[in-house]
């Protein structure tokens, strides 16, 4: 007897097209001795802002001023990190576009500090959906016009080489963040769950996260607010913050898990009191 085929109708494959697509793809992975969390955004699909002030020039310092200031506007933010390193007012060591807006110049100093670790880099986004990390001098060269652009330093991996900065046998551990782009043009984001070193951070994302650029963003204040994970991070009063905005969701927190690496819970942040641009390797 013969099993007849069913073919899928017209009903089934509109209500498959109509399915939301997630905005944030976290992950739980192994990192050194500890594990990292990692988030995952498609810069194509998914609506990428930065923030530094509010609509009266003063900073937001803190996720939860940004979600009420975009909540005020209909607005919803999903996702959010902090986002390079800042000085003492919270305004950005080097460059800041928003909105395709520069508020900040590309900074080229030589100075004391991660940030000036070179070679330091730029995270950035095009207009056309395309993102991409690179060394602030090839930035500079390369004319890009960016929707949204942040500077930080050190470079953790440049075209597939950790910086050479970087011990391996370093003993200078801390909660660490960061974001590269891998080979899909997928943004990646991810923060330390304990304190790592910077050679074990830029191997994570080499290695584990398949980015062969990938920027520091910083360490110590190292925050995420992820409402799927139950995290609203205040470590530290933050200068320039990164967020996911707007994401098509289905469960109202606008993240997915995904199939490997084992199950996220929430996690309860340390404090830490060092300053942002304080120079640890």
């Amino acid at each position: 007897m013969n099993t007849p085929v069913m073919k899928p109708t017209l009903l089934a494959l509109a209500l498959l097209a109509a399915r939301p697509v997630l905005a944030v793809d976290y992950r739980d992975l192994p990192l050194a001795d500890t594990h990292a969390t990692v988030a995952a955004v498609d810069p194509a699909r998914e609506r990428l802002r930065l923030f530094l002030d509010d609509a009266a020039g003063a900073p937001f310092k803190r996720f939860d001023g940004v979600a009420a200031w975009l909540d005020a506007r209909g607005q919803r933010l999903v996702f959010a990190m902090n986002a390079g390193m800042y000085e003492p007012d919270r305004s950005p060591v080097g460059l800041f576009v928003a909105d395709g807006k520069q508020q900040a110049a590309l900074n080229t100093k030589d100075g004391v500090g991660n940030f000036y670790l070179k070679p330091n880099g730029v995270f950035f986004l095009r207009a056309d959906g395309t993102a991409g990390v690179l060394e602030t001098s090839r930035y500079a060269a390369a004319g890009i016009q960016p929707l949204l652009a942040t500077q930080s330093g050190p470079l953790l991996v440049d075209d597939g080489i950790i910086h050479p900065a970087f011990n391996p046998h370093s003993t200078s551990r801390l909660i660490r963040n960061g974001v590269g782009v891998d080979g899909k043009g997928t943004v990646i984001f991810a923060i330390s769950d304990g304190p790592v070193s910077l050679y074990e951070f830029a191997t994570f994302f080499r290695d584990t996260l398949h980015c062969a650029n990938a920027l520091y963003l910083d360490g110590t204040v190292s925050s995420l607010y992820a409402p799927a994970l139950r995290r609203d991070d205040a470590r530290a009063e933050l200068g320039p913050i990164i967020g996911v905005v707007d994401a098509r969701i289905d469960d109202h927190s606008g993240a997915r898990r995904h199939g490997r690496g084992r199950s996220i819970k929430a996690v309860t942040p340390e404090s830490n009191t060092a300053s942002p641009n304080r120079a640890r390797r």
